[in-house]
């Protein structure tokens, strides 16, 4: 299977003073990657951002920027709060080669409204997946993230097969969930350790979360979307897909940043436990 992740990667500062990186694509295709997907990646990025290590066995097609897409986060009880310290340029459906509009999923991940929205036509054949955080938010001039309408919903839902987000995102507005799910074939909304609520065609069902004691959940969604989109192109019902996503993302949320990416063996471990009922 051919998993096609679009949006930025990221550098993310880290807790030390530090970098990483981040980025939807960057937890998603790792996570593919490890469901044995062979993987694409289209971003924008500077020419000096060094993507070898984080993206090693994956093919990236990087569109030249005179800037990263560089983020801060900070975790508090009361909830994240995201600086924005600098954005990439926007990627447009010139970014993707030729060669590459044919994957079994594509996955139009943005985090800082980069995606044109003319990229949900252009792979008709594909599965396609949606995580559309990066276009509902907004950043004032000190860069502060705050929520933004996502404009582009009502034309980007129908086309969707999936979409994945979470509670953070829609700032605890269900209302505006249960429309959307309205307009869509399968919605996730992520609740963290609670699991989820699958919509399938508009009819909500609450689906577990898997405990675990949380070290970083930075990433956490990004892997469950990716897990719950090549499950359901491989032909999975959408409780089972949100079952294995579950799982997968509970042991992401244990390790610090990118170390949170699911291995082959792990992702072995939930299947057997999601899908054969195994402890």
């Amino acid at each position: 299977m051919l998993y096609l992740a679009i949006g930025h990667v990221t550098r993310d500062r880290t807790p030390d003073g530090g970098f990483a990186v981040g980025g939807t694509v960057t937890y998603a295709a790792r996570t593919a990657q490890a469901m044995g997907c062979r993987v694409w990646v289209v971003t924008s990025a500077e020419d000096g951002f060094d993507l070898a290590e984080a993206f090693a066995g994956i093919a990236v097609h990087r569109l030249r920027s005179a800037a990263t897409t560089t983020f801060e986060n900070r975790y508090t009880p009361e909830g994240r709060t995201q600086i924005v310290r600098s954005v990439a340029a926007s990627l447009t459906a010139e970014a993707v080669p030729l060669s590459w509009r044919r994957p079994d999923v594509v996955h139009l991940g943005p985090v800082a409204r980069e995606c044109d929205p003319s990229l949900a036509g252009l792979f008709p054949r594909s599965f396609l997946g949606l995580t559309p955080q990066g276009w509902m938010r907004r950043w004032d001039e000190a860069g502060r993230v705050m929520p933004d309408v996502w404009e582009e919903a009502d034309a980007l839902l129908p086309r969707a097969d999936a979409v994945v987000l979470s509670e953070e995102d829609v700032g605890g507005d269900t209302t505006t969930v249960v429309r959307w799910a309205q307009r869509t074939r399968i919605l996730a909304l992520t609740r963290g350790p609670a699991g989820c609520v699958l919509y399938v065609k508009g009819r909500p069902e609450e689906v577990p979360g898997f405990p675990a004691p949380e070290v970083d959940p930075t990433g956490a969604g990004d892997i469950f979307a990716a897990v719950f989109f090549v499950e359901l192109r491989r032909g999975r019902s959408p409780r089972e897909a949100a079952r294995l996503a579950n799982c997968v993302a509970a042991i992401s949320v244990t390790r610090p940043g990118l170390e949170g990416t699911p291995t082959p063996e792990e992702i072995a471990r939930c299947r057997a436990r999601v899908y054969r009922g195994e402890e």
